[in-house]
């Protein structure tokens, strides 16, 4: 008779072998990557303190390696997974509850869909799945929760019973564009000449530059910094990410990187990272030290579409929300996360809500798609 199958909880990321981890995650998405949730460890940006616990959920096969893995996180607020649930905890706690810890199944600071099973064993979804709530149950908490789960893993979510949730994010798809003149050509007239004025002028006096691999130095990696500092203290207070993960993830995953720096006579402005998947390439932080017109737009968005049409990706994800960038030929998409809620009067008026919020979500999808900027039968 074979022995029970159990599962253990990690002391983080780091903890378990790289190879054993990316066996699991697969090479797909590098945001799953060993290097990429490690380095945000050694960091010092993922710990107890920052509200990010990292305790991976692993089931380990026959032959001793880990064969399923969930990149499992105790969280103690809300914060950095852009998946917003504060009224879910407020009214827990008003009812008397206590929301915090909970158990999230997520990449910390990364609205990227992706897997949430990292499975090397692919029949072991369910059971994981099935950890995942005993964990939750076993330690009193309020919920699990799955962020930017891919759409291949949502059923088997849905078969254990999880709340499904919907949003929205803007995708570029790559129609086998020649370039980017491929791409104007798709779009109604009006829209094409928005796009190319916005282009020239916010390059106007700029050089553009395009740096990946083990052409990334330390110096670019400062600026960089310094970009981003910008764009957090703006946006959250404080940067998640601290100076070291940038060095670590260089060290670790430079073929993966790519900076695109705006330079003014040699000195770099405004730059932008993106992260290079096996079809995708994935905008993630951008800031500047001086404003310019439009130069958001050019480094986040079009100089990521020329990328990827050089590259031959399918797909250009630039990050959560963001309607404007709509008429930069970027279309809605449905982004899915998944909720496990043990108790069963909270878990039905969270239920209600869902289903109110996804019908909601997918009527201002169809409004949305009706705004894109690519040319219909009646456009010119």
């Amino acid at each position: 008779m074979s022995s029970p199958v159990t599962a253990r909880i990690a002391d983080g990321v780091a903890s378990i072998p790289a190879a054993d981890w990316d066996a699991c995650a697969g090479t797909d998405n590098p945001f799953v990557s060993h290097a990429f949730l490690s380095a945000l460890e050694a960091s010092g940006s993922v710990n107890a303190d920052s509200g990010w616990q990292a305790l991976p959920i692993v089931f380990d096969g026959a032959d001793g390696r880990a064969a399923a893995i969930a990149p499992a996180y105790a969280k103690s607020h809300s914060q950095g997974e852009y998946v917003f649930d504060h009224s879910w905890a407020d009214a827990w706690e008003r009812a008397g509850g206590r929301y915090y810890p909970k158990l999230q199944l997520a990449v910390p600071f990364s609205p990227v869909p992706g897997p949430r099973l990292l499975l090397r064993d692919p029949a072991a979804g369910p059971a994981l799945i099935a950890a995942v709530e005993a964990v939750t149950d076993q330690n009193a908490l309020s919920s699990a929760h799955a962020t930017f789960v891919a759409p291949d893993q949502l059923p088997v979510f849905e078969a254990a019973g999880w709340l499904m949730r919907a949003g929205t994010q803007f995708h570029w798809a790559n129609h086998d564009y020649a370039g980017f003149e491929d791409f104007l050509g798709e779009l109604a007239s009006r829209k094409r000449k928005a796009i190319r004025r916005e282009r020239a002028a916010a390059i106007d006096g700029l050089a553009i530059r395009h740096v990946c691999g083990a052409d990334i130095t330390e110096a670019d990696w400062d600026a960089f910094w310094a970009f981003y500092q910008d764009t957090g203290s703006r946006k959250w207070g404080r940067p998640y990410l601290t100076r070291a993960f940038f060095s670590l993830l260089g060290e670790a995953m430079a073929d993966r990187c790519l900076l695109i720096f705006a330079e003014r006579d040699g000195r770099p402005i405004a730059g932008a990272l993106n992260l290079i998947g096996a079809d995708t390439l994935y905008g993630r932080y951008w800031g500047c030290t001086e404003e310019v017109p439009f130069l958001h737009f050019e480094l986040c968005y079009y100089q990521a579409i020329d990328a990827a049409i050089a590259r031959g990706l399918r797909t250009v994800e630039a990050g959560a929300q963001g309607e404007h960038k709509l008429a930069r030929g970027y279309l809605p998409v449905t982004t899915w996360s998944a909720h496990y809620i043990p108790d069963p009067g909270f878990r039905r008026a969270i239920a209600d809500f869902l289903e109110r919020e996804r019908e909601a979500v997918a009527r201002e999808q169809d409004f949305l798609g009706e705004l894109g900027p690519f040319r219909t039968s009646s456009s010119p």
